[in-house]
């Protein structure tokens, strides 16, 4: 949840995804739950996510409460090259709640390779977005439409798919 997917030339995806992600993570607080944020500090030269750039910071309603972990990551999935599994594993924790920016690039790769690791991960669906990719054949993969695969493989294999209402309404429950 990083300011450079708000840069220019990318779509803008706070209208649609700020709201729902706010209130669950709101909704995780208060329920006395573990946060752990995520941030992708690029090793890429240029990049809006690199240290420094004012891309790289946190979106508004997204930093850090005091005693919440930062996690720092180069790559694609929040497992490589960080102690995230360390620290779930010293919590003992065995499920995930995920979600975040992009569906089909951080979030996607996190899931797959925290399934892979013996996590059970449930995705908040509409806490996440993608953006429009350029297909192999030049025309436009509409942004909705590789949201929409990317949940759809990870609820085939790796990961539940909910909407955050449910996931709120769960954490009353439990």
């Amino acid at each position: 949840m990083q300011m450079g997917f708000d840069a220019p030339g990318r779509p803008a995806l706070s209208s649609r995804l700020d709201a729902p992600a706010l209130r669950l993570l709101r909704a995780w607080r208060e329920s006395g739950r573990i946060v752990i944020h995520v941030r992708h500090d690029s090793v890429e030269p240029g990049s809006v996510f690199a240290p420094g750039h004012p891309g790289n910071a946190l979106r508004e309603g997204f930093f850090p409460e005091p005693g919440e972990a930062l996690v720092v990551k180069s790559v694609n999935a929040a497992f490589i090259g960080t102690d995230l599994d360390l620290r779930l594993r010293r919590l003992g924790a065995t499920t995930i709640v995920a979600f975040g920016l992009t569906t089909d690039r951080c979030v996607s790769t996190t899931v797959r390779v925290g399934a892979n690791m013996g996590y059970r991960i449930i995705v908040a669906g509409d806490a996440c977005a993608a953006c429009d990719q350029p297909g192999l054949d030049g025309a436009t993969i509409p942004a909705t439409l590789a949201h929409a695969v990317h949940l759809a493989t990870l609820a085939d294999e790796f990961a539940e798919v909910a909407l955050v209402d449910e996931i709120v309404a769960g954490l009353s429950r439990a």
